[in-house]
């Protein structure tokens, strides 16, 4: 128990709290597993009639990984509504333990395709630290925002807010910021995300930074998966996290009650990449036609997420057990998983005010609002390399790897299949954008600092707060 007078625990009772969260892991592990994944096919897939017959594919069954987030959501509604069977596939859904297990997966062969953290791709081809070595891949995303980082009751207790409520401040942000750390013992210093070397790291440190707030020193960051955050905030294991939904709404007052969301991913960046169809290189050369048709399935499965009628439907189907099991205890079906899905984002609090934002924003699927759809084509499962060659700079800028890499964009396009994807969509119809890069304009990121793709160095070196950043010396 925490001794709320004096708040700090006890070594007894960090003890106790340790294993309690050991035995929720181990809980946690079990229940997610291929054993709850959806199986079969519904009535609505057996009324499909393929458009691609089975027998002109290289490998027509595939075990597809997923991990129970919403991000599942167009997995659940390719098998549901019958678009892998449309495209010739009979596809295994296994729902996987963390975005870990879902990366090695398909690494090791277990999987032969899975969503993976944006980052992972890239960063496996860059051999950074803490990401396996190996020619991941990818055509296209899942999605674009749906995440959002939650901080616990004491930072609010200590005048923290959510971020929409600063202004734009990064100043008064930063100073709140480092006054509650400044006053925390190491053991209350610690952030969770969901893999190292990935964008929801990179978030953490990058908002902090860019507050003004060295993340080297002022915090640890551990790797916890999805569905054990809430819990591991609840017994003080750690006081903040990042992770896509429904784990962030969960946390809020009304539902568990341990937290609230500072902010959301898509305020750090405006537009950037969440999760990647990930599959290895190989796959692509021995299974072409395959690979096509998983796209394929995969698109029209964005798009029906997309379209604003069909998510109250799409955040209902995603509570099942087989795929995020968000059920709440009382209340709508749907309470946890359809703020983000439909929009209707609750950034929750402990002052009883109520802070629904309404935005078609919150998750993209597909579509794109006319504030991010700045070139001609565009759309959310479209793959611009510029964004991974933004993701190497952050690799670099937080040590994990020695150096920019000087062929960033031999490597970017040999990880994110652009031009396959161009392919693909034409024969579905989809208009793309012409190039392969853009220009992040400043307005997107929190500090307001423009990503230029074609000068990376000097990106990566306008940052002050950074590894192996020159140190100064004052003599008196």
């Amino acid at each position: 128990m925490i001794d709320t007078d004096n708040n700090y625990w006890s070594r007894r009772d960090f003890i106790k709290g340790i294993g309690a969260a050991a035995a929720g892991m181990a809980l946690s592990s079990c229940a997610i597993s291929g054993d709850q994944s959806a199986k079969g096919l519904t009535p609505e897939a057996l009324a499909v009639e393929p458009v691609v017959d089975p027998k002109t594919l290289e490998k027509p069954n595939l075990t597809v990984g997923y991990v129970p987030v919403n991000d599942c959501a167009p997995f659940a509604i390719a098998w549901k509504k019958g678009f892998f069977r449309k495209y010739g596939l009979n596809v295994k859904l296994n729902r996987e333990a963390s975005w870990a297990t879902s990366r090695d997966g398909i690494i090791f062969g277990r999987l032969d395709a899975s969503p993976v953290v944006s980052g992972a791709v890239t960063n496996a081809r860059i051999g950074a630290e803490g990401a396996r070595h190996a020619p991941l891949c990818a055509a296209m995303t899942i999605h674009r925002h749906g995440n959002a980082m939650t901080m616990n009751r004491a930072m609010w207790d200590f005048g923290l807010r959510p971020w929409r409520e600063y202004n734009g401040d990064l100043e008064a942000f930063g100073r709140d910021f480092r006054n509650y750390f400044d006053k925390q013992p190491p053991e209350k210093k610690v952030w969770a995300v969901v893999l190292s070397s990935a964008i929801y790291e990179y978030f953490v440190r990058y908002l902090s930074a860019a507050a003004g707030v060295d993340p080297f020193k002022e915090f640890r960051i551990i790797i916890i998966p999805p569905p054990q955050m809430v819990t591991n905030v609840r017994i003080g294991a750690m006081q903040a996290y990042m992770v896509a939904e429904p784990w962030n709404t969960r946390a809020i007052k009304g539902n568990e009650g341990v937290g609230f969301t500072f902010a959301q991913g898509r305020e750090i960046w405006s537009g950037h990449p969440d999760r990647l169809l990930g599959v290895m290189e190989d796959f692509i050369i021995k299974y072409p036609k395959t690979y096509r048709s998983l796209v394929k399935a995969m698109i029209e499965a964005c798009q029906y997420c997309s379209k604003p009628e069909n998510r109250p439907e799409v955040a209902e189907l995603i509570t099942d057990r087989s795929f995020t099991g968000a059920k709440p205890k009382k209340g709508a079906i749907d309470k946890l998983t359809r703020p983000a899905i439909v929009g209707e984002y609750n950034y929750g609090g402990f002052d009883d005010k109520e802070r629904i934002l309404n935005s078609s924003e919150t998750t993209l699927f597909f579509d794109l609002p006319p504030n991010l759809a700045k070139e001609p084509g565009d759309h959310s499962t479209f793959l611009w390399q510029s964004e991974s060659i933004w993701l190497m700079t952050q690799a670099a800028r937080w040590g994990q790897i020695k150096e920019f890499p000087k062929n960033a964009k031999e490597l970017a396009a040999k990880a994110w299949k652009t031009d396959l994807y161009r392919e693909i969509a034409a024969e579905m119809g989809i208009q793309c954008p012409a190039e392969n890069e853009k220009v992040e304009p400043a307005e997107a990121f929190i500090d307001k600092k423009a990503f230029d793709p074609s000068d990376p160095v000097g990106y990566l070196n306008s940052f002050e707060i950074r590894a192996n950043a020159p140190t100064r010396f004052f003599m008196s």
